[in-house]
């Protein structure tokens, strides 16, 4: 990453919202940064701000400190902070602090897909835009702009293929998040000119993850301008990823109308049809009216019941995979730029550049044994860890 800037050429061109991005990506708030430093909170809101500019050994320090090189705090073209705010699913219950470093890693995903395109040509971006309003909840717009994504995609009736593949043939970036950001689920955001999805790494289910993208593309599609996280935007999102991976006119007939034994043969026959988890065709059937919300409370009792919240059943046991940028990467390769000057021209730190082209999520910090034991609300750590410790 940047090799060969010292931190007299850094100071130089410094650039505050580079150093809030890197203190994002490690976790920490001004005041964790300014006690470890041994400087004032004061001091460091100034350089953040570009209201004053820090010494070129203060800058070899805030590298240091952050896992970073002197490099990355440099202005650089095509740069420049997140103009839209990501969609989280609850902002309740999720920290500022895991938000704002979630933000962050979603800034190097758009650096590391900005820095390829200057030399290979991704898919145009033709993702529609049909506005919802937030004040919507009984209508039918969410259902509306999902039928009218499928038709301007030119998508057959039926179930969707490969939505990953989709999203990004349509110009989407999707990357998985770092094994750090464990607290956050997916999100979304309107990126420098094109539209990033970035899921989490530790929802190893094939089923659950692609109702978390086409919950994504419904935000992308409806939500442009509406405020991320509030629970009608986010009921709006799972009703668009409802009818958009299991059409009301290619479901109702074959839904359940009351639950008995033999119903669950029936739905884990349309899970694996529409490519969706059975809690997905319950809340499809509930939502459609099919099913009463007594038989719906009951069947997902019999869901917890079984442990299926946390692993239905199910045929495919792998998740769909990003190919845009990891395929770049290795075009790039072929033609004789290396995944060095790649980092370098991102100026990302070479981990998590590798984690933004990587086509699986990755697991370094956490044991399958964690995993099952449901250590996955773990507090915020530094993405940055991984380059600090040599893995």
């Amino acid at each position: 990453m940047a090799t060969g800037v010292t931190a007299a050429d850094a100071a130089a061109l410094f650039a505050g919202h580079r150093l809030r991005l890197a203190r994002q990506l490690a976790g920490m708030r001004k005041s964790d940064l300014a006690h470890l430093l041994g400087k004032s909170a004061t001091a460091l809101s100034g350089w953040e701000a570009e209201t004053k500019r820090p010494s070129s050994a203060t800058v070899a320090e805030l590298a240091l400190s952050l896992g970073v090189d002197p490099g990355f705090f440099m202005v650089g073209r095509d740069q420049s902070p997140l103009a839209a705010t990501p969609h989280f699913r609850s902002l309740r219950s999720t920290t500022q602090i895991a938000r704002d470093q979630a933000t962050a890693y979603g800034q190097l995903a758009v650096d590391v897909a900005t820095a390829m395109e200057r030399h290979v040509e991704f898919p145009d971006v033709t993702i529609p835009y049909f506005p919802v309003s937030q004040d919507d909840t009984d209508g039918v717009e969410p259902e509306d702009a999902a039928r009218f994504v499928r038709k301007q995609w030119g998508l057959a009736t039926g179930p969707v293929g490969h939505l990953v593949r989709l999203l990004e043939n349509h110009g989407v970036v999707v990357v998985f998040s770092p094994p750090g950001a464990v607290s956050v689920d997916a999100y979304s955001f309107e990126g420098s000119g094109r539209p990033v999805v970035i899921l989490n790494p530790f929802k190893q289910d094939y089923y659950r993850q692609r109702f978390d993208v086409a919950h994504e593309l419904g935000h992308l599609i409806m939500h442009q301008d509406a405020e991320p996280g509030g629970r009608t935007v986010e009921d709006q999102a799972n009703r668009f990823a409802a009818e958009f991976l299991m059409p009301e006119s290619d479901i109702r007939g074959s839904l359940p109308k009351t639950m008995s034994r033999s119903v669950w043969t029936s739905i884990g026959q349309l899970k694996e049809k529409f490519g969706v988890s059975m809690q997905a065709v319950l809340f499809r059937a509930r939502g459609l009216g099919e099913l009463s919300d007594v038989s719906y409370r009951n069947a997902m009792m019999t869901v917890s019941a079984r442990g299926w919240r946390r692993s239905e059943p199910g045929l495919v046991d792998s998740v769909e995979q990003p190919s845009m940028l990891p395929r770049a990467v290795e075009i790039l390769d072929e033609a004789g730029i290396s995944e060095l000057e790649l980092v370098s021209q991102s100026r990302v730190p070479v981990e998590l550049f590798r984690q933004v082209v990587s086509r699986f999520p990755t697991d370094p910090h956490f044991s399958d044994a964690s995993v099952e034991a449901g250590l996955l609300l773990a507090p915020v750590v530094s993405l940055m860890d991984a380059r600090r410790g040599g893995a």
